[in-house]
């Protein structure tokens, strides 16, 4: 059986003054909350904002679906992140689209929608896989899949 906090299922992903958050069970049956760190793109502890996030939905709080919640961490990151290699190199990519779809004063093609979405999907998981690695006790690549 799937655990709930507060009537919220967990996993259950939120989008809290627009930063991400996301509660987890816990191996010992508890919970923990999660927010991303924009500097760094890695997660905080935000268990101290469970009752707020878990409380205000309606507000300036939104349940997310792991998609969308992948999607925004994942603009996120490619807005505030910069580095070298792969995860990076494929932001540049959704920036170009970016950039040729705001010249040209339009919204993105089917495929451009499709492809972005894709692309994070991919560098969530890729950047969360690092995390995973680097120690990060909030990292989880499986929400990827999740959302698919």
């Amino acid at each position: 059986m799937m655990a709930k906090v507060d009537g919220v299922q967990l996993p259950g992903y939120f989008e809290h003054y627009d930063t991400p958050v996301k509660l987890v069970a816990t191996p010992d049956g508890g919970h923990a909350a999660w927010q991303l760190n924009r500097s760094t793109g890695g997660w905080l502890p935000a268990d101290d904002i469970l009752a707020e996030v878990t409380g205000a939905v309606g507000g300036e709080t939104y349940m997310r679906s792991a998609d969308r919640f992948v999607q925004h961490v994942e603009a996120l990151r490619g807005r505030y992140l910069s580095g070298e290699g792969p995860v990076f190199a494929l932001y540049e990519t959704i920036r170009a689209i970016d950039e040729q779809a705001a010249a040209e004063d339009r919204d993105y093609t089917p495929q451009e929608a499709a492809l972005i979405k894709g692309i994070r999907r991919r560098t969530f998981v890729m950047f969360e896989e690092q995390l995973q690695r680097a120690g990060d006790p909030g990292a989880d690549p499986t929400i990827a899949a999740a959302g698919s």
